[in-house]
């Protein structure tokens, strides 16, 4: 049994039967035109399934217990709609007005970003300029009241129907390339504009954007924390931004399970069902086994973070292993359906090519490994059982 309480099953049955009515009927067409409408964020607000963590006072329940997003993420995957990147919203963008904006800034922004009329993204991937933040060329400079931006970034996801985009640029290029400011830019900000909507190989409903920055003036009420900060403002976010992209992707590779034992179940093959087949028991015995166990780390993982104990080393693990095993989850997924898991038809298909992102952005897996290799290898190294 999963450690969540009966309020919190309560809030997965609502949202499940907020997304079967409200989202997953309408996945053909958000794919088929690039984008989720935005009135989903709205109607999502409106049933409390935005940021549940902020303040009463800011329209939120005022409860930051990280399940209640696991809730989300795992249901979201499970009704296969996890290309609307609400989670990116609530729990990856919304959380820095918390954490390092002001009282005005709360104030001003959270509200319209809990009912869903404000929907956020952050940009700090540029086309040089990926993991290694320090080779981004983004530019903030300081104009006494302001600071004019300038730059592009790439691969945005929420990049279209953002209202706001936090944007991270360099203040002092010349002396200091971890010198980095975070700065709201809003919609309709001169200077900012959108490019394309970027045709990805999956993933077809979320709106993923080539942002550029010309000469845009940025007012100082606009600046998140020290404009000096960026760069450790991003570093301390980075173990929840793992966490969460290991807690979708355990989901993922669920839910590809399901589907895969279901399927081998009704195939027959030389006159018997294909999950007879001792090749066929050996695979799903070994990934169900995966899957559970990697669950189980998950679980933890959320439990030390709810109390303020999780580790960049420990996000490194849940993001690098979680998305290994959903794409071996996948690719077993779409063998076992044969010629029918290459068909666009079956779900199996669009989750193989939806999912191989997966172990690319939030760092990829090659990254992943750095950071736990450098932890193996550090004075202070010390493992989960000591």
């Amino acid at each position: 049994m999963r450690a969540f309480t009966e309020e919190q099953e309560m809030f997965r049955d609502a949202y499940r039967k907020f997304l079967e009515s409200e989202v997953q009927p309408h996945m053909p067409r958000f794919r088929e035109q690039g984008i989720v409408d935005r009135d989903i964020f709205r109607k999502a607000g409106e049933q409390g399934f935005l940021m549940i963590w902020p303040d009463e006072k800011y329209g939120g329940m005022g409860d930051s217990d990280f399940r209640y997003e696991q809730i989300i993420m795992e249901e979201t995957t499970r009704a296969g709609c996890g290309e609307w990147f609400n989670t990116l919203h609530s729990r990856l963008v919304g959380p820095y007005f918390q954490n390092i904006g002001s009282e005005k800034q709360r104030e001003r922004f959270l509200p319209g970003c809990v009912k869903g009329e404000t929907i956020l993204a952050v940009a700090m991937t540029e086309p040089d300029a990926g993991s290694d933040l320090s080779g981004m060329r983004s530019t903030a400079r300081d104009e006494g009241d302001h600071f004019v931006l300038n730059g592009s970034k790439t691969y945005i996801s929420n990049g279209i129907n953002a209202d706001i985009v936090i944007v991270a640029a360099k203040t002092d290029p010349e002396n200091n390339p971890y010198s980095l400011a975070l700065l709201i830019v809003e919609r309709g900000m001169e200077g900012f504009e959108r490019g394309r909507n970027l045709d990805k190989m999956g993933m077809h409903a979320q709106d993923t954007a080539e942002l550029f920055f010309n000469n845009v003036k940025v007012p100082k009420e606009n600046v998140l924390g020290d404009p000096s900060q960026g760069f450790v403002y991003l570093m301390n976010g980075l173990a929840e931004e793992r966490l969460i992209s290991g807690a979708g992707s355990i989901a993922s590779a669920r839910a590809a399970f399901n589907l895969t034992r279901q399927f081998v179940m009704e195939r027959k093959v030389f006159g018997k069902p294909l999950s007879k087949m001792q090749n066929t028991e050996f695979k799903m015995a070994e990934m169900d086994t995966e899957i559970d166990i990697m669950q189980t780390y998950i679980d933890h993982c959320v439990t030390l973070h709810n109390d303020g104990k999780l580790t960049a080393n420990m996000g490194a693990k849940c993001k690098l292993q979680a998305t290994e095993i959903e794409w071996r989850m996948l690719d077993l997924g779409v063998q076992l359906h044969g010629g029918a898991g290459y068909m666009m038809e079956y779900p199996i298909s669009y989750m193989f090519t939806s999912a191989r992102i997966n172990r690319i952005l939030a760092g990829s897996s090659e990254i992943m490994k750095y950071i736990i290799g450098r932890d193996v290898f550090s004075d202070n190294y010390s493992s989960i059982l000591d």
